[in-house]
C-alpha cells in the first residue's frame, strides 16, 4: 500500500536576482513526484513555502517557461519571502 499523498502537488522555481528575466518554472509534479521536488529542495537548503493559492496559479505555467507578467506581484512576495528565510543563513535565496 502506497503511503504518497497523490494529491501533493509542488512547483520548483529558479530567479536569479541580477537577471532581466522573470522566474522561470524548473521543476513541478504531484505524488511521488512532488514529494522528490520537496526533498530536493529540503537537501539543498531551499526555503519552502506552503501556499495553495499561488500552487494553483505556478501549477498551469508550463515547465521550463517563466511567469507570466500577472503573477509578478504573488511571486514577488514568494521572492522576498525566501530572502527573509535565506537572510540569517548566509545562503543566496533560490526561488
Amino acid at each position: 500500500m502506497s503511503t504518497h499523498d497523490p494529491n501533493l502537488r509542488a512547483v520548483g522555481l529558479r530567479y536569479d536576482g541580477d537577471s532581466e528575466e522573470a522566474p522561470r518554472v524548473v521543476a513541478k509534479g504531484r505524488g511521488e513526484v512532488a514529494e522528490r521536488i520537496l526533498a530536493i529542495a529540503k537537501e539543498n537548503g531551499v526555503a519552502v513555502r506552503h501556499d495553495p493559492d499561488l500552487m494553483q496559479m505556478l501549477s498551469v505555467v508550463e515547465l521550463g517557461d517563466e511567469i507570466p507578467a500577472e503573477m509578478y506581484e504573488a511571486v514577488a512576495r514568494l521572492v522576498s519571502f525566501l530572502y527573509r528565510m535565506n537572510e540569517g543563513l548566509g545562503t543566496p535565496p533560490t526561488a
